[in-house]
């Protein structure tokens, strides 16, 4: 008898393991608040609780990429586990590893922002408020300063134009206080082939090829599993 299939994912990706996994297919989907890759040790241990609240052993498919090595350490127990190999989700969104490898080679000084990103308030416009609370002007501005002046472009990645329209109006909002570094803003609609493939793979383990990890009963996802020969 197949093992039944978990999906435990970031909320960015709803939309579209909605739209691609089959009705019925999963026995359970949960879906983890955006804002726990802002820490990452908070997100391995949500994480980490939910693969343990999962009675009975599984095929466990993580939406998710390493995402600031919140998944290092990440224990399968009596499941198997099935992850994107990214490093985090830009490389889902846009697509393919590639894509995100195009974009790093042309446009090496990108801060990226997606929906789940600003919904979740991760972005330098919100961390420049929560700075000048915490330590006020001044030395929030430096700050500031120190994380963000090498980058060049802030680029909105999102998949649906309804998205697109939606998101824009805060995007631009960002960008507006980015304009200080010399960020240039850009639109990029992504894609939904990396989903597609993550699905696939979850009905056929032995198709995971390089852009997947699979780590079986017992096992432990680390660090460098991620790593693509650099």
């Amino acid at each position: 008898m197949k093992e039944p299939i978990v999906i435990i994912a970031c909320k960015v990706f709803e939309n579209l393991i909605d739209l691609h996994f089959p009705p019925g297919e999963a026995s359970q989907i949960i879906f983890m608040d955006y804002g726990l890759h802002r820490v990452p040790k908070n997100l391995k241990r949500s994480l980490q609780q939910e693969i343990a609240r999962i009675e009975q052993p599984s095929l466990i498919v993580l939406g998710y990429g390493l995402c600031g090595n919140g998944l290092d350490g990440i224990q399968a127990g009596k499941h198997c586990l099935l992850i994107p190999r990214a490093d985090d989700c830009i490389a889902i969104l846009l697509g393919s590893y590639q894509a995100y490898t195009r974009e790093f080679e042309n446009y090496p000084g990108t801060y990226y922002l997606s929906k789940g990103w600003l919904e979740s308030g991760s972005n330098p416009l919100q961390e420049y408020h929560e700075y000048v609370e915490k330590y006020g002007q001044s030395q929030a501005a430096w700050l500031m300063d120190q994380q963000y002046q090498n980058y060049r472009r802030l680029a909105l990645v999102v998949h649906q134009m309804e998205d697109l329209e939606k998101y824009r109006p805060k995007a631009l909002e960002v960008a507006k206080f980015c304009e200080k570094w010399g960020m240039k803003y850009e639109e990029i609609l992504g894609s939904d082939q990396y989903i597609k493939r993550l699905v696939e793979v979850a009905f056929a383990l032995d198709s995971a090829g390089e852009d997947f990890i699979v780590i079986p009963p017992g096992g432990v996802l680390r660090q460098a599993q991620f790593l693509r020969g650099r």
